[in-house]
């Protein structure tokens, strides 16, 4: 019988063009990414040659942010993203809005209706969750307090979206206003339709915590019981898959956010991890058909029929929101380091805007036009985020070399960025410096609690800082890799320094720090890998561990062996 073989051919040639143009952007010395979105726009519509299928390239990239998604919820707990909601909630909601104004500003000055210029601003206000979770994990970061709250802040974003693409239909009246869109809608409609969507969303975030986190992870553990590698496979992404369509199908929910969840409560079990190892292979296959399916959207004759108008979109996307997130970051108080990370994580826009510029054109609230300046902005800033990622350091170097701007950009006036002058001079005197307070300095620390030996925290986020004052202990909100915050610590007089951390750069400064303030401190110092803890144990002269759990125990014991042995 003759059958189609559409899904074989768009499978097979997106695959083995994006290898391609993979290998060609990798020899010029360019993130392989973009090599495959040129691979979308040489099979797109609007290049000459054969033309892929855009809805089933479309339908396979959505699986690979499932995928992606479900990956990070596994290791992205409630916990974490309670932990930076001051920051995340308040930061992504003061940047969309900046970010839609800017863009309806410059909108209304090409001579565009208000309501297109709204709609056109919200689609360059969200960043893309694809791209931002690759360059957090490709530079180590994902789990570090910046990627934390960069993830919060995209998760705030999607949830954001999420409205606003269930609340877009009914607003067409208002927004098409004098630009041919349809009759409006009226109050009552309008405001039924926000708390039904506010009830979805609550609906299933609540099934999620409270049944899912008590099901899939006895799910997973029962199929493992049955020592089937396949099964284990096919249980970790049928929940990923599942769960999303039905989140999608039954409240509304984005697929992406689906996953997430779906992710976030599978986390609970025990094998996690393997779930997370096992699924990896197949998230990086169909995120690459998502950078494909992307490039095919993209018209690049936009690039010379409207240059203008392509540099003021890119504006918006890598300055203007960019910029916007980060004096908001250093308004919360948070290091430099720390704003520069995640004003360049937010410098591109991604999924959320597609699907949102094709939503708008569908309604008549964007022309045409709009949706390839979108699409244009996408392509460019997707491409050049590694290299914003780059400047974060020279940015931070020539920042701190203008120091009374460091002063004002650091804040140095902090409350939580010194210890309190009721602090006793005998807690900071041959005391243990503890830097990072994750899951491993948090189990170094209780056990430091239950000894009765003197301690004081440095850590990045600070709500932790808050609370671990509250709690009575000793703490100092910041970078340790800065000198002021290990000084602010009292690294002068401690008799240890334990860096629980597992940045090997930061460590290195660190250590560098305590050397020459204080040359006799003990120093403890995690890493991951057997290359990164051989140069740390040169540089630091003291004792390196590897691993999680089992070496917050080890480095525990070293600590009470050399702290408690000595007094």
């Amino acid at each position: 019988m003759p059958h189609s073989v559409t899904l074989i051919t768009t499978i097979a040639v997106s695959f083995g063009l994006a290898l391609l143009m993979g290998l060609i952007a990798n020899r010029l010395k360019l993130p392989v990414l973009v090599g495959y979105l040129a691979a979308g726009v040489i099979l797109g519509s609007n290049t000459p040659g054969f033309v892929a299928d855009m809805e089933l390239s479309a339908q396979l990239a959505e699986i690979g942010v499932i995928l992606l998604m479900f990956g990070v919820g596994l290791h992205f707990s409630l916990n974490d993203l309670l932990a930076v909601r001051r920051i995340a909630l308040p930061g992504a909601i003061v940047q969309i809005v900046v970010a839609t104004a800017f863009g309806a500003m410059v909108a209304t000055s090409w001579g565009w209706n208000l309501g297109v210029g709204i709609v056109f601003g919200v689609a360059l206000s969200t960043a893309s969750t694809v791209v931002l979770l690759r360059a957090l994990e490709q530079r180590g970061l994902l789990k570090s307090v910046n990627g934390s709250i960069a993830v919060g802040w995209l998760v705030v974003e999607d949830l954001a979206m999420v409205l606003v693409l269930v609340l877009l239909p009914p607003l067409a009246g208002w927004l098409g206003d004098n630009a041919g869109g349809p009759e409006g809608v009226s109050s009552i409609d309008l405001l039924t339709t926000l708390l039904l969507t506010f009830g979805k969303v609550a609906v299933f975030i609540a099934l999620m915590l409270v049944v899912g986190k008590r099901v899939f992870p006895w799910l997973l553990w029962h199929v493992a019981s049955t020592n089937s590698n396949e099964l284990f496979i096919l249980s970790v992404i049928a929940v990923a898959i599942g769960i999303a369509y039905g989140s999608a199908m039954l409240f509304g929910v984005s697929f992406a956010l689906g996953a997430f969840f779906a992710g976030m409560v599978m986390r609970e079990s025990a094998l996690s991890h393997r779930a997370a190892q096992e699924s990896l292979p197949l998230r990086d296959a169909f995120s690459v058909l998502f950078f494909v399916s992307v490039g095919m959207l993209f018209d690049p004759g936009v690039l010379v029929e409207q240059p203008l108008h392509v540099l003021a979109t890119l504006g918006i996307i890598i300055i203007g929101k960019s910029l916007a997130a980060f004096l908001l970051v250093l308004a919360f108080r948070y290091p430099l380091n720390t704003a520069l990370t995640v004003s360049a994580s937010l410098a591109q826009i991604g999924e959320f805007s597609f699907i949102l510029a094709a939503l708008g054109v569908s309604l008549g609230l964007l022309p045409v036009e709009a949706q390839s300046l979108i699409l244009a902005g996408a392509f460019i800033s997707i491409t050049l985020n590694p290299f914003v990622f780059r400047v974060i350091e020279p940015a931070q170097a020539w920042i701190r070399s203008r120091s009374n701007l460091a002063r004002i950009l650091e804040r140095s006036d902090d409350p939580l960025a010194e210890l309190p002058m009721t602090v006793a001079s005998s807690h900071v005197t041959s005391h243990v410096v503890l830097v990072g307070y994750g899951r491993v300095g948090r189990l170094i620390s209780d056990t430091l609690v239950e000894r009765g030996l003197s301690f004081v925290v440095a850590e990045q986020n600070r709500e932790l800082v808050e609370g671990l004052r509250k709690r009575g202990i000793h703490a100092v909100a910041g970078d340790a890799a800065e000198p002021a915050v290990l000084i602010q610590a009292h690294i002068a007089r401690a008799a240890m320094l334990v860096i629980a951390v597992p940045d090997t750069l930061r460590a290195r400064r660190m250590i560098e720090t305590a050397r020459i303030l204080n040359p006799p401190v003990e120093i403890i110092v995690r890493t991951h890998n057997e290359e990164e803890a051989a140069l740390l144990r040169r540089e630091s002269g003291g004792a390196v561990f590897l691993g999680e759990h089992e070496l917050a125990r080890s480095m525990a014991r070293h600590i009470l062996e050399k702290v408690a042995g000595d007094k």
